[in-house]
C-alpha cells in the first residue's frame, strides 16, 4: 500500500458506528447522521463553490450484544427504514475493536469514518474530515479535540489521559499528533486492505493509528467540536483503557 498519489475517490463513505447499550441515543445520532449533508468542495474547501463532490452514504451499524432495548430500536428502524442502514449484530459484547473489524469488513465505500453513539462527536464535523481526502492531499484525517474546535465536558483525568497517551504514541512513532484518541478516525479504504486488527477493545485506536503509521501514511489532523459525557451519562472509557493502549502503542511498534 502507498500513500495518496492524488487519484480520485468514488462518491461513497462507510460510515461505521460500534454500539453497545445506547438505547438513549441510538435514534438521535441515526437522525444526525442521516442529515448531513456530504457536499464537499472539490478542492478541499467547504465553502461548496466551485464544482462540489456530493458524497452518498452507507451507515454500518455493529450492536456489540446490546442488552437494554437497543436492539429492539435497530429492528424498527431496520423494518421500517432500512434504505441506508447495515445492521449487523453481534451474539455477545466483545468491545469495540471487535464491532469496528466486523463494521470495516462490511464497508463497501471508498472512504471510512467512525462514528460514535453517544453524542460525543458531530456528524457536522464530517465535511471537515474529508475535504483533505477527496483534495488528495491525504488519506488519513483525524478529528481532533485539542486544535480550538467547540469543547465541552471533558474531565480532567480524560484530558491528562488523552495528552498523555497522544505524547507516547508521538515519542514512539515519530509523529506531531495532538489526538491520538479520537472517535473521528477517516481513512480511503486501501489504507487498511490487507491490515490485520486483533484488538477486542478501546485498545483499538492505537492498534489502528499504530499501524496506519508503519505503514508510512501521514495522518492530518483537523479541529471538531466535542460534547463529552461522564460516566454517569454511560462513558465506558477508564484509566485502565489508557493502559491498555500504551501497551497496544508499544505492542505494535515491533510486531503486526
Amino acid at each position: 500500500m502507498k500513500p495518496s498519489d492524488g487519484a480520485p475517490v468514488e462518491p461513497r463513505l462507510s460510515i461505521i458506528m460500534p454500539v453497545y447499550n445506547e438505547i438513549g441515543t441510538l435514534e438521535e445520532i441515526i437522525r444526525r447522521v442521516r442529515a448531513v449533508d456530504l457536499t464537499v468542495n472539490a478542492d478541499g474547501a467547504t465553502d461548496l463553490n466551485g464544482g462540489p463532490t456530493r458524497l452518498e452514504k452507507e451507515i454500518i451499524i455493529v450492536d456489540d450484544g446490546s442488552t437494554d432495548g437497543t436492539r429492539d430500536i435497530l429492528a424498527r428502524l431496520q423494518r421500517d427504514e432500512p434504505e441506508d442502514l447495515r445492521i449487523i449484530y453481534h451474539e455477545r459484547n466483545g468491545g469495540k475493536g471487535a464491532a469496528l473489524r466486523t463494521g470495516f469488513e462490511a464497508a463497501t465505500g471508498a472512504i471510512y469514518v467512525v462514528q460514535d453513539a453517544d453524542l460525543e462527536y458531530n456528524p457536522g464535523d464530517y465535511v471537515r474530515l474529508l475535504a483533505p481526502i477527496l483534495a488528495g492531499r491525504t488519506d488519513v484525517v483525524y478529528g481532533s479535540r485539542f486544535l480550538g474546535g467547540p469543547r465541552a465536558a471533558m474531565s480532567l483525568s480524560h484530558t491528562l489521559g488523552n495528552k498523555g497517551v497522544t505524547w507516547f504514541t508521538n515519542f514512539l512513532y515519530g509523529t506531531v499528533l495532538t489526538d491520538m484518541e479520537t472517535c473521528y478516525k477517516c481513512f480511503r479504504r486501501d489504507v487498511i486492505e490487507g491490515m490485520t486488527l486483533h484488538s477486542q477493545r478501546f485498545e483499538i485506536e492505537a492498534e489502528l493509528t499504530a499501524k496506519i503509521l508503519k505503514r508510512k501514511y501521514p495522518i492530518v489532523e483537523t479541529p471538531i467540536s466535542y460534547n463529552g459525557r461522564q460516566f454517569h451519562e454511560g462513558k465506558k472509557l477508564t484509566w485502565r483503557d489508557g493502559f491498555t493502549a500504551i501497551a497496544a502503542l508499544i505492542k505494535y511498534r515491533f510486531s503486526d
